[in-house]
């Protein structure tokens, strides 16, 4: 899969609120995409990038395309280029694409699952990454007043995130540009059932280190991806500041805390 990204403007762009709406570029109907989603998912899932007009670039806005790219895809074959100048055998029948490597390329999921290799070639672009962990829960509101504050240098940020009123499921934090998104994932494996579980050795052995005597596999666990002058100590501990203060798992004393995101419940039929 090949992406073409325009060297002048991706700076721009990438720090734009603009909806694809704005621009009059949806895929349809009820397409309520972000700009910022949009390059995001072409960068990260591509293996080749054409950064192309790097002669009209300003030094600073190159090198900020530069790290952005390789802060959200460090596996991209990247050419650079004017006038979409390609040779066309390094964009047709490369044999580059594989869709469930593809599913890979991010630094986010490298980072969250392990991946030791991507280390060297991000930091030639001056791009750091660390992951903030943590078992016990989030104060809703003081996540929330750490969400709407600037991250500065931070290009990328995704991960899983437990606010304390909502025991039983995964939140999903993603953060692109000036866009910082919320939403339910899916259901903590320690709010259900043993009896649901899945069968499998496997799995069961993959899970080990998940599940906490105390929390079970609830936790924080979230992928910062930045340049200078992303600060990872003041990040971790503006964090950690919003944890609860507890040393147990006491979900009836927390639902009654202030929770100003929006709700993860269907509406009422």
């Amino acid at each position: 899969m090949v992406t073409v990204v325009d060297a002048t403007n991706l700076l721009k762009d990438y720090s734009s609120s603009d909806f694809l709406r704005d621009r009059g570029e949806t895929a349809g109907e009820g397409d309520d995409r972000a700009l910022v989603d949009l390059l995001v998912e072409q960068i990260e899932f591509a293996d080749t990038i054409v950064l192309n007009k790097i002669g009209s670039a300003e030094t600073g806005k190159l090198d900020m395309a530069r790290s952005i790219i390789r802060a959200l895809n460090p596996d991209a074959h990247v050419i650079e280029t004017d006038f979409g100048r390609v040779d066309l055998g390094d964009i047709l029948g490369t044999g580059r694409f594989d869709f469930a490597k593809a599913e890979t390329h991010p630094l986010w999921f490298k980072e969250l699952n392990g991946f030791a290799d991507h280390v060297p070639e991000t930091e030639k672009y001056g791009v750091r990454s660390f992951v903030y962990r943590a078992r016990r829960p989030f104060q809703p509101a003081k996540l929330k007043e750490f969400v709407n504050r600037a991250w500065p240098g931070v290009i990328r940020a995704k991960g899983f995130f437990w606010p304390a009123t909502r025991p039983d499921f995964v939140g999903e934090i993603s953060q692109a540009g000036a866009l910082v998104r919320t939403q339910k994932r899916g259901w903590w494996w320690a709010a259900v059932p043993k009896a649901r579980w899945p069968n499998d050795p496997e799995w069961h052995a993959a899970m080990a280190d998940y599940l906490d005597p105390v929390w079970g596999d609830r936790r924080q666990e979230i992928v910062f991806i930045g340049t200078h002058p992303m600060n990872e100590v003041r990040i971790k501990a503006e964090l950690d500041a919003c944890l609860v203060d507890a040393p147990i798992f006491m979900p009836d004393l927390w639902k009654g805390l202030p929770d100003p995101f929006p709700s993860w419940s269907p509406p009422a039929a």
